[in-house]
């Protein structure tokens, strides 16, 4: 396994997102990699049961975070084949390498990189694959024009990336309760950040214009699990970036209140699974001619 820490070229436009994943951001998804993990199970058994990855390929994961599906491909391309994760956080990145030499991969490596800019070997790849690893690009066409020349002939790109607020319980009860009264505005269209991915018609163009073919949007639904019980569930929504985002602009009491209100709404949300939100995302899929 090679061990690349050496953070390279990061593009002018991702540089405050940059900082974000390389600071508090990317250190709270390391400490809570496991729960991160779980909520996302339905999208991840999704992404690789449509990749069909097999013997020999060489995989690029997009955004791998602690590396979970980027030790999956690994074990599926083996024997012959290798996986790459790139992700802007080295603390996930600490956290990938250590588990894949906690399960013995051999055929895994990962590198800090800013997939819009890095310089990756043309056609060194057979797939690329992203789970809510792709949404983050300041310029969404520069980046998968940088990836598609990546990829071998015929090489496929597969895709999770969340649908609108509408169809994400979590995200929009959180927001809700956050707001405390406030007309929250929403992002710009294709911003970059969780959502900037939503309109199936804005995928197509921005990857057909970065040079892929076969564009297609398919809808993937599935429980957003954020916890065993509200406790357990509101400890770890605490720390998120988009709940001390929307914190940060009101007053103790205020934010003491609409945090009251989040907890509860998590009480609302108890199953015998935990604390469960509806959410929904789309599986993108495409391929280099």
């Amino acid at each position: 396994m090679t061990d690349e820490r050496s953070a390279g070229t990061v593009a002018e436009g991702n540089r405050d997102m940059s900082a974000a994943w390389d600071g508090d951001e990317g250190e709270h998804w390391a400490e809570h990699a496991e729960r991160y993990e779980r909520g996302a199970t339905p999208y991840r058994e999704a992404l690789v049961t449509a990749a069909a990855l097999h013997a020999g390929e060489r995989v690029l994961d997009i955004g791998c975070g602690a590396g979970r599906t980027t030790r999956e491909a690994a074990r599926a391309v083996a024997p012959g084949g290798q996986a790459l994760g790139v992700d802007l956080s080295s603390a996930m990145l600490q956290r990938a390498r250590q588990r894949a030499t906690e399960e013995g991969l051999d055929n895994v490596r990962f590198a800090q990189a800013d997939a819009q800019v890095q310089a990756f070997d043309s056609a060194s790849f057979d797939v690329v694959i992203s789970q809510f690893g792709s949404m983050f690009f300041a310029d969404p066409v520069a980046a998968f024009a940088n990836i598609a020349q990546a990829l071998a002939p015929g090489g496929r790109v597969l895709l999770v990336v969340w649908q609108g607020l509408q169809h994400n319980e979590w995200a929009a009860t959180m927001r809700s309760a956050l707001a405390a009264g406030r007309d929250l505005p929403m992002p710009p269209p294709g911003a970059p950040g969780p959502f900037s991915m939503t309109d199936p018609d804005v995928v197509r163009r921005v990857l057909t214009e970065a040079g892929l073919t076969d564009v297609a949007v398919e809808p993937v639904d599935g429980d957003f699990n954020l916890g065993p019980d509200p406790d357990e569930a509101f400890a770890f929504v605490r720390g998120m970036g988009i709940t001390r985002s929307l914190l940060a602009d009101l007053d103790a009491q205020t934010a003491t209140r609409a945090l009251d209100d989040l907890r509860a709404a998590f009480a609302d949300h108890v199953t015998p699974a935990g604390v469960v939100f509806r959410s929904a995302a789309w599986l993108v899929t495409a391929r280099k001619g």
